[in-house]
């Protein structure tokens, strides 16, 4: 007696094809394949498992078979009764979990991440850069036209630069024009003349005493475009800026000394105090107590960090100096070094919290030539380092007494120094 349902028994399914089927006709493509539990029935039979225990379906055909052998594999793979997708569990292949399983991830590709991570770091800095050469080069007021200079000397080795300190009060208001001890007077006048020569060897600036005697050459208005003619007329080098601006000056130094000026560089008083307090200070070493009303200098003998308004107070001091506007001149050369040495260190150049200050204040500041680009400005500084530094020199133009008030120049030891910085060698005459 068959204790399955009725309708399960192989014998009762009439006239189906396969296994237990009294027909005589073979199985056609047709027929499916057949999936009861538990095992497939060995020859002889077998009785039915009792109820109440789960079986796996296995696969057999028609013919009352275990199985097409093709499907023996995926057989073995399915009757382990794993649940797909458990943890730890395993894919149908036997390996890793495809369906969620615990198996480790592929190990990461590091250098494909390296490469992405230094092609986007490259690209953000390159990026950086360019934009800051476009913001700072659209800072610079390039309002001196050289070209508007006639009669020049012929180009030498080298590049020489005309470094200017105006009074210029341009901007200031009340407020800072007393703090600053500035005075309010019209206009602007040269308060300090240096030319700074680079080249392949140290380089060397040389200041020029503002009451050296000098001769006005003829020249062409820089407003006007009118020709003036030189009478012969000597006056103080400073008042050949009062009288037409920075392109007779530049005029009136190349005409005096036969030197050719490539660069004309120029601050005021409230852009080097801005300057100043934007790289923190500067770290000077006064040479002797100072007190000075009409600059505001106020200083003790010894090492100290000048703000702005100290550091204006100290360029500017001259009459609580011994000699005058020479040790002045010397005090200014000091100070400019310090000040580019500040600003070419490592704290400065890399911290942008005080590189785009200190170069918004100065950019900001300048006035230079047509022709003067940033790197023209960067040379400048880092030749000015070098002064610092110790590699360099720094001199007054040499002198031979004076004459109503005005310095005259030694005419044999300036045309010796302008050879030498014509070919760009180095300078061995010495000034006071």
């Amino acid at each position: 007696m068959n204790d399955w349902p009725q309708g399960w028994s192989d014998n009762n399914r009439g006239t189906r094809y396969g296994s237990g089927s009294a027909g005589a006709q073979p199985e056609s493509a047709r027929v499916m394949r057949q999936v009861r539990r538990g095992p497939g029935v060995p020859p002889g039979g077998q009785s039915a498992p009792p109820y109440g225990v789960p079986q796996q379906p296995s696969y057999v055909d028609g013919q009352g078979h275990g199985g097409y052998d093709q499907y023996d594999a995926y057989d073995s793979g399915y009757n382990t009764g794993q649940v797909y997708g458990s943890p730890g569990g395993r894919g149908p292949d036997g390996g890793g979990d495809g369906y969620g399983g615990g198996a480790p991830r592929p190990a990461p590709n590091w250098r494909r991440r390296i490469k992405v991570t230094s092609i986007t770091v490259v690209t953000v800095l390159v990026v950086t850069l360019v934009g800051t050469y476009f913001w700072a080069d659209s800072k610079l007021n390039r309002e001196v036209d050289l070209s508007k200079v006639i009669d020049r000397p012929e180009a030498g080795e080298g590049t020489n630069y005309l470094i200017v300190g105006s009074d210029s009060r341009e901007g200031m208001t009340d407020e800072q024009k007393k703090a600053l001890h500035t005075g309010s007077s019209e206009g602007k006048r040269t308060d300090s003349m240096m030319i700074l020569h680079t080249g392949g060897g140290a380089p060397t600036l040389i200041s020029l005493p503002r009451d050296s005697d000098v001769e006005i050459p003829t020249f062409v208005g820089s407003e006007s475009g009118k020709t003036y003619q030189g009478t012969g007329r000597r006056v103080k080098l400073n008042a050949a800026y009062a009288e037409d601006g920075p392109e007779l000056l530049v005029r009136t130094v190349e005409f005096n000394t036969g030197l050719h000026i490539d660069h004309y560089v120029e601050i005021g008083f409230a852009g080097f105090a801005n300057i100043v307090d934007a790289v923190g200070g500067v770290e000077m070493d006064i040479p002797q107590d100072i007190k000075d009303t009409k600059s505001g200098a106020d200083f003790k003998k010894g090492k100290q960090t000048l703000n702005g308004e100290e550091a204006l107070a100290f360029v500017r001091t001259r009459y609580a100096l011994a000699g005058s506007d020479l040790d002045r001149t010397k005090n200014q050369q000091k100070f400019l070094a310090a000040l580019a040495n500040q600003v070419a260190t490592p704290g400065t150049v890399l911290n942008p919290f005080k590189l785009y200050p200190t170069m918004g204040a100065g950019l900001d500041s300048l006035i230079v030539d047509k022709e003067m680009g940033l790197f023209d400005l960067a040379d400048m500084f880092w030749a000015m380092k070098g002064v610092s530094g110790g590699d360099g020199k720094s001199m007054n133009m040499p002198l031979a007494g004076s004459t109503g008030g005005n310095l005259l120049w030694d005419k044999d030891k300036v045309k010796t120094l302008v050879e030498q910085l014509k070919n760009d060698e180095k300078v061995t005459v010495s000034g006071d």
